[in-house]
């Protein structure tokens, strides 16, 4: 093809494309009516419904945290790591058909899980563990000191050295 063969051809081409987006802009607004009369159309038991879902999804969150907050709240006396807890339960069975969070299942899973699980425990103890002292370790254990005290040891020490030992 030559070259003004084709800047005809592209020209043609230009002028189809500027009557398509003229075309496209004219009809925007009849396709955002009707895109409006489409919602207007839908049924107001569809509306309902679609609200009515959202607001079930909004509750089961909702219970969802009361249910962690209470496994958290009732493992923070036993549990090392309350977070633990709630990692190893399930948590949608302790919610009821009036939507109350079921505190005495709760805690007799925790107490079973404890039993199965006895490292999520805290430790018996209170307080950070003291090292015991052991006497047989260092120099008065292993029967290397000496009875006397530090000014006689560095006397001897010094007069070693003098007569050059």
């Amino acid at each position: 093809m030559d070259p003004e063969t084709a800047r005809k051809e592209i020209e043609k081409l230009r002028r189809e494309a500027a009557k398509h987006r003229t075309k496209a802009k004219e009809l925007e607004p009849l396709a955002q009516k009707a895109r409006e009369a489409e919602e207007a159309q839908k049924s107001e038991a569809e509306r309902l419904t679609g609200q009515l879902t959202a607001a079930q999804e909004r509750i089961a969150a909702i219970q969802q945290r009361a249910v962690r907050s209470e496994v958290k709240a009732l493992a923070a006396v036993e549990f090392a790591d309350p977070e633990d807890a709630h990692a190893f339960l399930d948590l949608g069975g302790y919610v009821d058909e009036d939507g109350d969070v079921d505190t005495a299942a709760i805690s007799k899973d925790l107490r079973d899980l404890l039993k199965r699980k006895p490292h999520l425990a805290k430790p018996t103890d209170s307080g950070p563990r003291r090292p015991a002292p052991d006497r047989s370790q260092g120099s008065s254990g292993n029967g290397n000191r000496t009875p006397s005290d530090p000014a006689s040891e560095f006397a001897a020490i010094m007069s070693a050295a003098l007569k050059g030992r």
